[in-house]
C-alpha cells in the first residue's frame, strides 16, 4: 500500500493532535489508590482475567493473595505455575465445588465463612498488594455470607490494597462500592456445540 506524501502529513497531523488530548488527560489523573475491581457477567474469563492482572503483579515483585471461595482442589493450570513463585503468592482454596455438587448448604455456608476469614487475614498482611477473591460474587448470590459485611468490609481495606472480586451476578451494592467494574458479556460458547472442559483453557 503506496500513502502519499499529502496523506502522510494528514496522518501526521491528527496523530499529533490526537497525543495531545492524550497526554493532557493523562496528566490530568493524580490519584493513587488501592483499587476494587469487580470481574462478572455470563462470559468466559472473569477468573482468566484476574490471574493476568496476579502475573502482572507479580512481574512488579509484588506479593499477591489468592481466596477461592467455591473452587476446590483443582489442578489447574495457573495454579501450577503461580507455584513457581513462592513465597510471592499467598494461594487458598477454601471451597468444596460448586452448590449444585455439594447439595448441602449448611456445608457451603460454612465453607464461605472460613474463606472470607482467611481474606480478611490476607487483607491485614500489610506485606500484600493485590488480593483476588475467585468466586464471591457466587457466595454472595446464594447468601452464603452478609452482603453488607463483605461490602463494607472490602471498602474498608487499607488504601494501597487493590482487591479483585470474580463470578457472575455480581450484587449491585457491591458494583456501586467498586472502583472498576467489567462484565463479560456471552457471544458464542464452546460448551454449547459440545466441547468439553479442558485443559489449558478452562483450567
Amino acid at each position: 500500500m503506496t500513502i502519499d506524501a499529502d496523506e502522510a502529513a494528514r496522518h501526521k497531523a491528527k496523530m499529533e493532535k490526537r497525543k495531545a488530548v492524550q497526554d493532557a488527560e493523562v496528566a490530568a489523573k493524580t490519584i493513587e489508590k488501592g483499587l476494587l475491581i469487580v470481574n462478572t457477567g455470563p462470559g468466559k474469563g472473569k477468573s482468566t482475567a484476574a490471574f493476568g492482572l496476579i502475573l502482572r503483579a507479580l512481574g512488579h515483585g509484588w506479593r499477591v493473595g489468592v481466596v477461592q471461595f467455591i473452587k476446590g482442589a483443582w489442578a489447574t493450570g495457573e495454579r501450577k505455575a503461580l507455584d513457581a513463585f513462592g513465597d510471592q503468592i499467598a494461594w487458598y482454596s477454601m471451597g468444596e465445588g460448586f452448590t449444585w455438587e455439594t447439595q448441602d448448604k449448611a456445608r457451603d455456608i460454612a465453607a464461605a465463612g472460613r474463606a472470607f476469614e482467611k481474606a480478611k487475614d490476607l487483607m491485614a498482611d500489610e506485606t500484600i498488594r493485590l488480593i483476588v477473591l475467585d468466586e464471591l460474587n457466587i457466595a454472595l448470590r446464594y447468601d452464603y455470607l452478609a452482603l453488607d459485611e463483605v461490602v463494607a468490609t472490602l471498602a474498608a481495606r487499607r488504601p494501597d490494597l487493590h482487591i479483585v472480586v470474580t463470578g457472575r451476578n455480581a450484587k449491585p451494592e457491591l458494583i456501586a462500592a467498586a472502583d472498576l467494574v467489567t462484565e463479560m458479556t456471552l457471544v458464542k460458547h464452546h460448551f454449547a456445540a459440545g466441547v468439553k472442559a479442558q485443559a489449558g483453557i478452562e483450567f
